[in-house]
């Protein structure tokens, strides 16, 4: 830090020392007005201007010094003294420049530090406090919860400009401010009196008060100021031709459409490809087709482990063409036909926003009708994502394939090179070597599924190195060349060159939100770091009538997060002006498709760690269940995080046969807040495979029995066969309440 900016700091300690050695909070203490109150009122009326100003400076030192308790006693003071309304007017601009003076003192002395220091973990708050400070530090000023010097040097550490910071504190304080100065003039009164009940009663009651009533309509305050501001220059329709225009007829714009005709909205739904989007037609419904034809291919392979002699022969052709006809059967149930049946628009082309109002439509990838623009009171931008390919020279050259190019093939690739080793990646790897090719993928991470935890990365790394999949990790794709014919990847592995002949590549390294052509750069509509949009917990973006949601809206990259996006993103579009409703991520389930799948909700362990939770881990193996053993699929686990010393539920993780439909019951569980006590109670079929989640239950209740309960039931046993007498039980009892204690310390930890 430089020196010029240890002087400040210097100097307001040296205030502050000052302050407590001499006592000068005595001025401001209750005792002391009461003791004193003649004359101060007999000063106070001979100098009525000198009285108010200095008690304006002194509250504006105090909130500048950050001395602790000293606005609340001032401010209490100020009512005694000067009554309510002379008081709130006093402490009310007094308290809000001395907040802003020490909101600017904190942003001179430590923001250059802090920022330096952690500007990368403080990144995604600077931009949460640049897109809704004003409503952050509303709500922080409605709930006296926090001390209000805290706030000020917290929120100088942020991005938040000294102007916003000094009006919002100015209208955040002012219910504060009135009930302590409400209560400061019964105190002035110097008796016990209804009003002085009552205004004790204001005090202990406002935070709750705060959070239920001003919080929700201070909300709305900042809405509504945000919205005149973003909307400036915007000329509006005097009227619409739509309720809701929705971009994208992928799962998030079907379902967005859906919920806006349930309401009887007039909705146009825009397309410029294919409806249903990349999930029913280059995504989860081919994949998981493949995948299916690939497992009956491997479970003919080990027919003679069921005393079966069979042999099959792959007509990969003929594998491809079922994908499509798999495709084509579901193709109806998110066609225009029926979403036209349902009263919505469908409209083939380009969509791209012109104003916060309109949308104009150009001829979609068969060129399509010539330019239309739609007027409409919402829009859902739900245009998804695409396969993302990292520039790595040669590959174009080479030649390669994406998760939305590869269904048409219909030559099985003798080698494939599979680039990535995420959930993409590895389901189509582990399809094609079942299929017949000789796979290899490359991973630049340590392991593959670097998402889960290690012990997942290692079973799915273990079967797919008995099926013959060459799995590279820690191997970093450099350029891609062509030698005599041949294609070869070169990578570099540990400072080495490692080449790779492959006759196909496919890269699956990730996926790039779908935002080119919209128009958001010309509306100011900001994109994440990832490139996803921008948007609030409502998933509204700067402007409140067009949200976003799904892949190009992020956090999750699942079909399922989209539609249940999709329901927040329509409806807090369509009726934002008069409720809104916050999108819930707290329970959010996925599963990778390969064998072993693997299926998760919650956090895992390694998120754990990173968050520094504490958790307990109950780990049942699928080696011990009675019907994964008969079905010859005993691998894999099921593993359970709680919290401890209680049987609440943090996460699950299941590797192993039909792991994601088994993670339906602990999705339910976590959602519902129900333990794994309640699990064990329930009943299961034996022997079925969901007898995994009850056994796991029963590990970790076998697991809180501790030694003291034992000890307890061997010596309550003893007595009652009458080989022992009392005191064994007496000795247990005592140790069961230590083992309580110890319970009970680490709940609280």
């Amino acid at each position: 830090m430089h020196r010029s900016k240890l002087l400040l700091p210097l100097a307001i300690a040296a205030a502050i020392v000052a302050f407590f050695a001499l006592d000068l909070a005595r001025f401001a203490r209750l005792d002391y007005i009461q003791a004193h109150r003649d004359a101060i009122q007999v000063w106070r009326a001979t100098h009525p201007v000198l009285a108010a100003a200095a008690f304006f400076a002194t509250y504006v030192t105090a909130a500048a010094l950050s001395v602790p308790g000293a606005a609340a006693l001032l401010t209490i003071a100020g009512g005694a003294v000067f009554g309510l309304a002379l008081g709130t007017v006093l402490v009310s601009f007094a308290s809000s420049i001395g907040a802003a003076l020490a909101f600017l003192a904190a942003r001179f002395v430590l923001r250059d530090w802090v920022q330096a220091r952690f500007g990368d973990r403080l990144a995604a708050i600077d931009d949460g406090i640049r897109r809704d400070g004003p409503f952050y530090l509303f709500a922080l000023r409605l709930t006296p919860l926090i001390p209000f010097f805290v706030i000020n040097l917290v929120m100088g550490l942020t991005a938040l400009p000294v102007r916003t910071f000094y009006w919002v504190s100015q209208l955040g304080m002012l219910p504060v401010t009135l009930a302590y100065v409400y209560a400061g003039t019964q105190l002035g009164a110097f008796r016990i009196s209804g009003g002085l009940i009552i205004a004790f009663l204001v005090l202990g009651l406002f935070p709750l008060l705060a959070k239920r009533a001003l919080a929700p309509l201070a909300r709305r305050a900042v809405d509504v100021i945000k919205a005149r501001r973003v909307y400036a220059g915007w000329p509006r329709p005097a009227r619409f031709e739509y309720n809701l225009v929705v971009i994208g007829a992928g799962s998030a714009g079907l379902v967005s459409a859906y919920i806006g005709a349930a309401t009887r909205a007039r909705v146009a739904l825009i397309e410029r490809d294919t409806m249903g989007g990349d999930c029913l037609n280059t995504g989860c419904v081919p994949s998981k087709a493949l995948i299916r034809a690939a497992r009956l291919n491997a479970d003919i392979a080990r027919a003679r482990e069921f005393g079966i002699h069979a042999s099959a022969q792959v007509g990969f052709a003929q594998v491809m063409e079922r994908v499509a006809r798999v495709v084509e059967a579901i193709e109806p149930h998110d066609s225009a036909q029926r979403y036209t049946a349902l009263g919505v628009e469908c409209i083939r082309g380009n969509a791209r926003l012109t104003s916060p109002w309109t949308v104009q439509v150009d001829g979609g990838v068969d060129g399509g009708a010539g330019p239309r623009t739609l007027t409409t009171r919402a829009i859902v931008i739900a245009t998804g994502a695409r396969p993302f390919v990292p520039p790595i020279p040669g590959l174009q050259q080479v030649g390669y394939l994406t998760s939305e190019t590869l269904w048409q093939l219909r030559e099985l690739p003798p080698r494939l090179l599979v680039l990535g080793g995420g959930p993409v990646g590895s389901e189509l790897a582990q399809a094609f070597a079942r299929l017949g090719s000789q796979v290899t993928q490359v991973e630049m991470l340590s392991r593959i599924l670097a998402r889960e935890d290690p012990d997942v990365s290692q079973a799915v790394t273990e079967r797919f190195g008995r099926e013959g999949i060459r799995v590279l990790t820690s191997h970093t794709a450099r350029e891609c060349v062509i030698e005599g014919g041949r294609k070869i990847l070169v990578a570099e592995h540990q400072g080495a060159g490692v080449r790779v002949e492959f006759d196909q590549l496919l890269v699956a390294v990730g996926r790039a939100p779908r935002v080119d052509g919209l128009g958001l750069e010309a509306l100011g509509i900001d994109t994440a770091r990832g490139g996803t949009i921008q948007t609030d917990e409502f998933l509204r973006t700067r402007f409140p009538n067009v949200t976003a949601c799904g892949d190009v809206a992020g956090p999750y990259q699942f079909t399922h997060t989209a539609s249940h996006q999709a329901w927040y993103a329509a409806v807090n579009a369509l009726f934002g002006r008069f409720w809104t409703f916050r999108a819930d991520y707290r329970v959010i389930p996925w599963t990778t498709f390969v064998d072993p799948e693997v299926g998760r909700v919650g956090v895992n362990e390694q998120e754990a760690r990173e968050r520094k939770l504490a958790f307990e881990a109950t780990v049942y193996p699928m080696a011990q269940l009675d019907r994964a053993i008969a079905d010859g699929d005993a691998v894999g686990f099921v593993k359970v995080l709680t919290q401890p010393g209680t049987d609440r539920i943090l996460g699950v993780t299941i590797v192993g046969p039909d792991a994601g439909d088994l993670l339906a019951e602990f999705v339910l569980a976590m959602k519902q807040n129900i333990g794994l006590n309640r699990i064990l109670g329930t009943i299961h079929v034996y022997p079925t495979l969901a007898e995994a989640n009850r056994n796991a239950a029963g590990q970790w209740r076998r697991a809180q029995v501790t030694a003291g309960q034992q000890a307890f039931l061997e010596a309550v046993q003893g007595w009652m066969r009458g080989a022992r007498g009392l005191g064994p039980v007496l000795a247990a009892v005592g140790t069961l309440l230590r083992d309580k204690r110890k319970a009970y310390a680490m709940q609280g930890e």
